[in-house]
C-alpha cells in the first residue's frame, strides 16, 4: 500500500514541537544522541551565558551604582574600568559607555547596523533587538517603540537614542524605583531587568510598593 505524501508530511509535522523552547530541547537531544555535541560542554556553555555572562552581571553593576555614589561617578566617567572592578569585561563588552536615566531624560539603546551588544553585562541580545523594525524605528519613532513595550513617557521627558557600534557599546543606568531605600544591593540587583538596561522599560518597584 502506497502512503500519501501529504499524510506523511502531516504526520512529520505533528512530531515537531510548536513551542520554540521545546524545539530547541529536541534539537539539543538529537545532537547529543548523534554524538555531535558533548552534553557536559553544552551545559557549561549554557551556564556561562546564564550565570557568568548575562543580565545578572549588568544588574550588579546597576545596583552598585545605586548604592555607591563614588562607584556611580566612576561608572559614568570610565565605564570599562568601573565594570572591570566587579570582574566583568571582554566578550563584546569593550569600550563601554553608561548613560543615566533621570526624571527628565530617558535613554534608549539600539544598533542600527547589526546587533552590537554588550555581552559581558547583558548576555546575548534578544531577537527583537536584532530585528530590522526595532533597529530602524527606534531612531525614527523612539516614543512609539517604547509605547509598544508598554512604556509611556511624559511629553517633557527627553528621549535620547544611542547607536551601538563595533567601537562602542552602551548600557543604560536606569532610575532607581521608589520604595527601595531599605533594600540591600543584592535585593536591588534582583529588581533590575535586561530591558531596563537597554532602555525599553523601567525597573519595576518592589511588589509591596506597587500595592500601596
Amino acid at each position: 500500500m502506497t502512503s500519501h505524501p501529504s499524510h506523511a508530511h502531516e504526520h512529520a509535522h505533528q512530531l515537531v514541537p510548536s513551542d520554540p523552547a521545546l524545539r530547541v530541547k529536541a534539537l539539543e537531544s538529537l545532537l547529543v544522541e548523534k554524538g555531535l555535541v558533548d552534553r557536559a560542554a553544552l551545559d557549561a556553555l549554557i551556564d556561562t551565558y546564564e550565570h557568568k555572562i548575562g543580565p545578572r552581571n549588568g544588574a550588579r553593576v546597576v545596583a552598585r551604582a545605586w548604592t555607591d555614589p563614588a562607584y556611580k561617578q566612576r561608572l559614568l566617567t570610565n565605564a570599562d574600568n568601573a565594570i572591570a572592578e566587579l570582574g566583568y569585561g571582554g566578550m563584546q563588552g569593550e569600550h563601554m559607555v553608561v548613560v543615566e536615566n533621570t526624571p527628565k531624560v530617558h535613554n534608549l539603546i539600539v544598533c542600527t547596523l547589526c546587533s552590537c551588544y554588550p555581552w559581558a553585562v547583558l548576555g546575548l541580545p534578544p531577537v527583537w533587538y536584532k530585528s530590522a523594525p526595532y533597529r530602524s524605528r527606534s531612531v525614527l519613532d523612539p516614543r512609539g517603540v517604547l509605547r509598544e513595550f508598554g512604556l509611556e513617557l511624559a511629553d517633557d521627558v527627553e528621549v535620547r537614542v544611542w547607536d551601538s557600534t563595533a567601537d562602542v557599546r552602551y548600557l543604560v543606568l536606569p532610575e532607581r524605583p521608589a520604595g527601595t531605600d531599605r533594600l540591600s544591593e543584592g535585593e536591588l540587583a534582583a529588581l533590575v531587568t535586561r530591558d531596563s538596561m537597554i532602555g525599553v522599560a523601567k525597573v519595576p518597584a518592589p511588589v509591596q510598593e506597587r500595592h500601596r
